[in-house]
């Protein structure tokens, strides 16, 4: 009889174990359960703030009267500039560079005009709509003598108020990874638990293609949910 309840205890004691044993691999296993979502915020943005560079040249034999036509170029350009709407504090005189043709070219092979001088004023504004208002400005400006050169890929628009976006944009991101690891966790009968880990991914801000002064700014947060 003895030996019996002394089966009986070690054969419950060994149920027990193995229940317990068992009741802590389900806890570990139904812990690591979880699902990753990722969630994605975008705005499209107007410029804040633009570089806008405006070069001309001007040719001659004479340099010191190449250098006062140069000086009537800056005057002109400034005074049409001012005209449209931008203030003097928006403009600056560019470096002035001066060739000398002439100097590596020899008899027939030298051009007609020895010097060629160049001056660049660069309008760095926030008046981002009267920059792309004058995009076109170089017919305007060749009726007053002066033939610019205006590269699109050399103005530059720029967003400076991401800071002021981030709270807004991380939050509706991170909404949006709930609503896609809630879909999940619906569709696998499983109750969405607390945030395991999540992770912020850096803010892109990129230009339109067609229009840079549209900036488009996007981020995604990847959060990884438990389920119960």
């Amino acid at each position: 009889m003895k030996n019996y309840v002394s089966a009986a205890i070690l054969a419950l004691g060994v149920t027990l174990a193995g229940l317990f044993v068992f009741i802590g691999v389900h806890q570990v296993a139904m812990k690591d359960r979880s699902v990753v979502a990722k969630g994605l915020s975008t705005r499209d943005v107007k410029a804040d703030h633009v570089v806008w560079p405006l070069t001309f040249m001007i040719e001659g034999n004479d340099l010191n009267e190449v250098h006062s036509r140069m000086a009537k170029a800056n005057k002109t350009m400034t005074e049409f500039l001012l005209s449209k709407g931008f203030e003097a504090t928006d403009l600056t005189v560019g470096r002035i560079s001066i060739e000398d043709r002439w100097m590596y070219n020899y008899g027939n092979s030298r051009p007609a005009n020895r010097y060629s001088v160049n001056s660049t004023i660069i309008v760095s504004t926030n008046k981002v709509d009267e920059v792309v208002a004058n995009q076109g400005c170089q017919v305007e400006l060749l009726a007053k003598g002066l033939i610019v050169n205006v590269n699109d890929w050399e103005v530059n628009y720029e967003f400076n108020g991401l800071n002021e976006l981030k709270p807004t944009m991380v939050e509706e991101a991170t909404v949006n990874a709930r609503t896609v690891a809630q879909k999940f966790a619906d569709d696998a009968d499983c109750k969405l638990g607390s945030i395991k880990k999540a992770s912020q991914g850096q803010f892109s801000i990129e230009s339109d293609s067609y229009q840079p002064w549209v900036k488009h700014v996007r981020v995604v947060t990847t959060i990884d949910y438990y389920l119960d």
